[in-house]
């Protein structure tokens, strides 16, 4: 699907079903799922170290998130804040201002690409013998690691895999 942005460019708008493992040191793995092609993407990130923004709530993380297409052996990174502790709620950093200088150059320019927008609710929540079951099914390289797993929809806009060649 596709839509205009402000600039009159068209996005490419992806929608679907994400699947995605809270690991206990922060990280985050999974797949995301673009609906009705059933094209699968592959979702991995990590918390960025920083000293939390003192407005933000305790459950308020930034994570470098690597979105990664397959079919094209091709990655795309952009920033985003994870909010919601185990049923995590994923969103575009909308402005960094108020975080440490670093933080805010490495949000705008090193990790990610401002016009890409991302979103994801977890709608449903696997804990203990749940996640483990779903982890050995859908993710057996992360069995056995205490996982939680988030499991919900989610729209990317503005990835442009082809644009990198």
């Amino acid at each position: 699907m596709e839509e205009e942005s402000n600039g009159g460019k068209v996005e490419k708008k992806m929608e679907g079903v994400a699947s995605i493992a809270l690991l206990p040191s922060g990280s985050i793995s999974g797949h995301f799922i673009e609906l009705p092609h059933s094209i699968c993407y592959g979702l991995h990130g990590t918390e960025l170290a920083c000293e939390r923004e003192c407005s933000r709530g305790e459950d308020y993380r930034l994570v470098k998130l690597t979105i990664i297409d397959y079919i094209r052996k091709k990655e795309q990174v952009v920033v985003v804040e994870r909010r919601g502790h185990d049923a995590a709620r994923l969103c575009s950093v909308d402005h960094a201002h108020g975080w440490e200088k670093d933080i805010v150059g490495m949000v705008e320019q090193k990790h990610g690409k401002p016009k890409m927008s991302v979103s994801f609710d977890c709608e449903t929540l696997k804990a203990d013998t749940a996640a483990e079951d779903h982890i050995r099914q859908f993710m057996p390289k992360l069995a056995g690691l205490d996982a939680v797993v988030n499991i919900g929809r989610m729209s990317i806009i503005g990835v442009d895999f082809e644009a990198e060649e």
